[in-house]
């Protein structure tokens, strides 16, 4: 059975590199701290136990893909996004999140137990996409994460706000198999 993504429409394709307008969507997030691995661990941990029941109704959510990452202190510094914008965290600050099932309105979602899981609603936004397979490191993400930026730039496409790392695989997933993405929003 395939995991549910985020609906999205590819608006222009240049592999590895996309922009893709996304529906509205429902997160559930948690704030973290430490390194990228580490915080992404941990933020995954937090939100796997309120959707495997730690909620108001104690009811099973569907598990779904990517697992986003952001970089909370590039998030909060306001950097033009023509620099080179790294995914390093010199706050240590992340935000982990899971797109939660299409099937949720913010009524009838359940509502966290563990008060650091926030629930949020997203409304539809532009994104440039980085894809990229193997594992993962906070260098491999900033080396990718120059590589769409450098992307945007020719093409005079304006971010807006941090750039998002994205998991889609568990981890006993072979590298060559493994999906993982740089997002980027876009003003319009």
């Amino acid at each position: 059975m395939a995991t549910e993504e985020p609906k999205y429409s590819v608006l222009e394709k240049e592999p590895p590199f996309e922009v893709r307008l996304y529906a509205p969507m429902i997160v559930a997030e948690v704030q973290v701290e430490g390194d990228l691995d580490e915080a992404s661990s941990q933020g995954f941990r937090l939100i796997a136990g309120y959707i495997f029941g730690q909620n108001q109704v104690n009811e099973k959510i569907a598990m779904t893909a990517p697992v986003t990452v952001e970089d909370q202190a590039v998030k909060n510094a306001k950097i033009a996004m023509t620099a080179p914008v790294g995914i390093e965290s010199k706050a240590g600050k992340w935000t982990v999140s899971f797109v939660m099932p299409a099937e949720y309105s913010m009524e009838s979602i359940p509502k966290p137990i563990n008060p650091l899981v926030q629930l949020r609603q997203i409304p539809a936004v532009k994104k440039a996409v980085i894809s990229f397979t193997g594992f993962y490191s906070q260098q491999k993400v900033a080396v990718k994460t120059l590589e769409l930026e450098q992307w945007m730039q020719v093409r005079n496409l304006q971010g807006s706000g941090a750039p998002n790392f994205a998991r889609y695989n568990p981890p006993w997933t072979l590298p060559f198999m493994r999906r993982n993405e740089v997002m980027i929003n876009l003003r319009d």
